[in-house]
């Protein structure tokens, strides 16, 4: 497999050797269990069935996964594997199969949905650095997206994760997710499908969500946006002393306080007790044994 799937364009052939997301071809998870604390148009009371995958083609100083995503702690396993879990999840009441990370599995995953059709709602849920070309093979298998939307400015997403041109890419990329989903509820008010752009307010980076904030408004002003205070101080931030704590109650507010003044209606908010690094899964191999 000649990799090229993401903005990191590797041309190495994950068969033999890894590149920038330091995963094989095959896949390699860490955990698959029900996960109650998404949006709970998401979660739901039953929980989403979420699936870990190891590895990523960012390199964020702050990540809470930083164990799979830099340490790459994971197990291998098949596609039946997967699928065999995916349809455990289901059988243990999940509201939908929930992909969290997948964007160096992509093409695989499209292979593996193609065969095997979910009776629940598919998520991708992801960073948001993808390559717009490569998602169009997943048009018609992904139910709903969950973007997040890190950076406008470039600067800022070199220095905390390692892809300057992160907004070029992932503004492409969350415009043909929108064009492949409508929003859709079922009468329990679950996601059937649609897209949530998430965004994760930092440390002294208010202006920056702001400005983000602007674009959403522009660009995709009947949007699903969640503003998430989860921050929790986690990874290598020797370099970033400004990341060394949570966000701030002013912090927060000013962000949300400016979607709720700029008409985001269709908006999610988050209590600043979600930074909590009680709530960061354990990659224990739950689901995956």
């Amino acid at each position: 497999m000649i990799c090229s799937i993401c903005p990191r364009k590797c041309k190495i052939d994950r068969d033999i050797n890894v590149g920038f997301c330091q995963s094989p071809s095959v896949f390699r998870v860490a955990r698959a269990a029900l996960h109650y604390w998404e949006e709970p148009c998401i979660s739901g009371e039953n929980g989403s069935g979420t699936v870990f995958f190891s590895g990523c083609n960012l390199r964020c100083v702050y990540c809470q996964n930083y164990e799979i995503s830099r340490e790459n702690k994971g197990m291998e396993i098949s596609d039946e594997r997967l699928i065999e879990i995916f349809e455990s999840l289901i059988e243990q009441g999940a509201n939908n199969i929930n992909l969290v990370n997948p964007t160096h599995y992509a093409s695989r995953l499209a292979d593996v949905l193609t065969k095997w059709k979910s009776p629940v709602p598919i998520v991708y849920n992801s960073s948001g650095y993808e390559k717009a070309e490569t998602l169009k093979a997943l048009d018609g298998l992904v139910d709903i997206y969950l973007p997040d939307l890190k950076y406008i400015r470039a600067d800022k997403a070199l220095r905390y994760s390692a892809a300057g041109d992160y907004f070029e890419r992932a503004s492409k990329a969350i415009m043909e997710m929108r064009r492949q989903v409508r929003d859709r509820f079922d009468s329990d008010g679950m996601m059937q499908s649609g897209m949530i752009v998430r965004h994760l307010i930092l440390p002294q980076n208010t202006n920056s969500s702001i400005e983000i904030l602007k674009w959403l408004k522009e660009n995709l002003p009947d949007t699903y946006v969640s503003l998430m205070a989860q921050y929790t101080p986690c990874g290598e931030l020797d370099g970033t002393p400004e990341l060394k704590r949570k966000i701030t109650r002013r912090e927060y507010d000013k962000v949300a306080d400016f979607a709720v003044a700029n008409g985001f209606e269709k908006l999610f908010l988050q209590e600043l007790a979600s930074a909590d690094s009680n709530f960061i899964p354990k990659f224990d191999f739950t689901g995956i044994l």
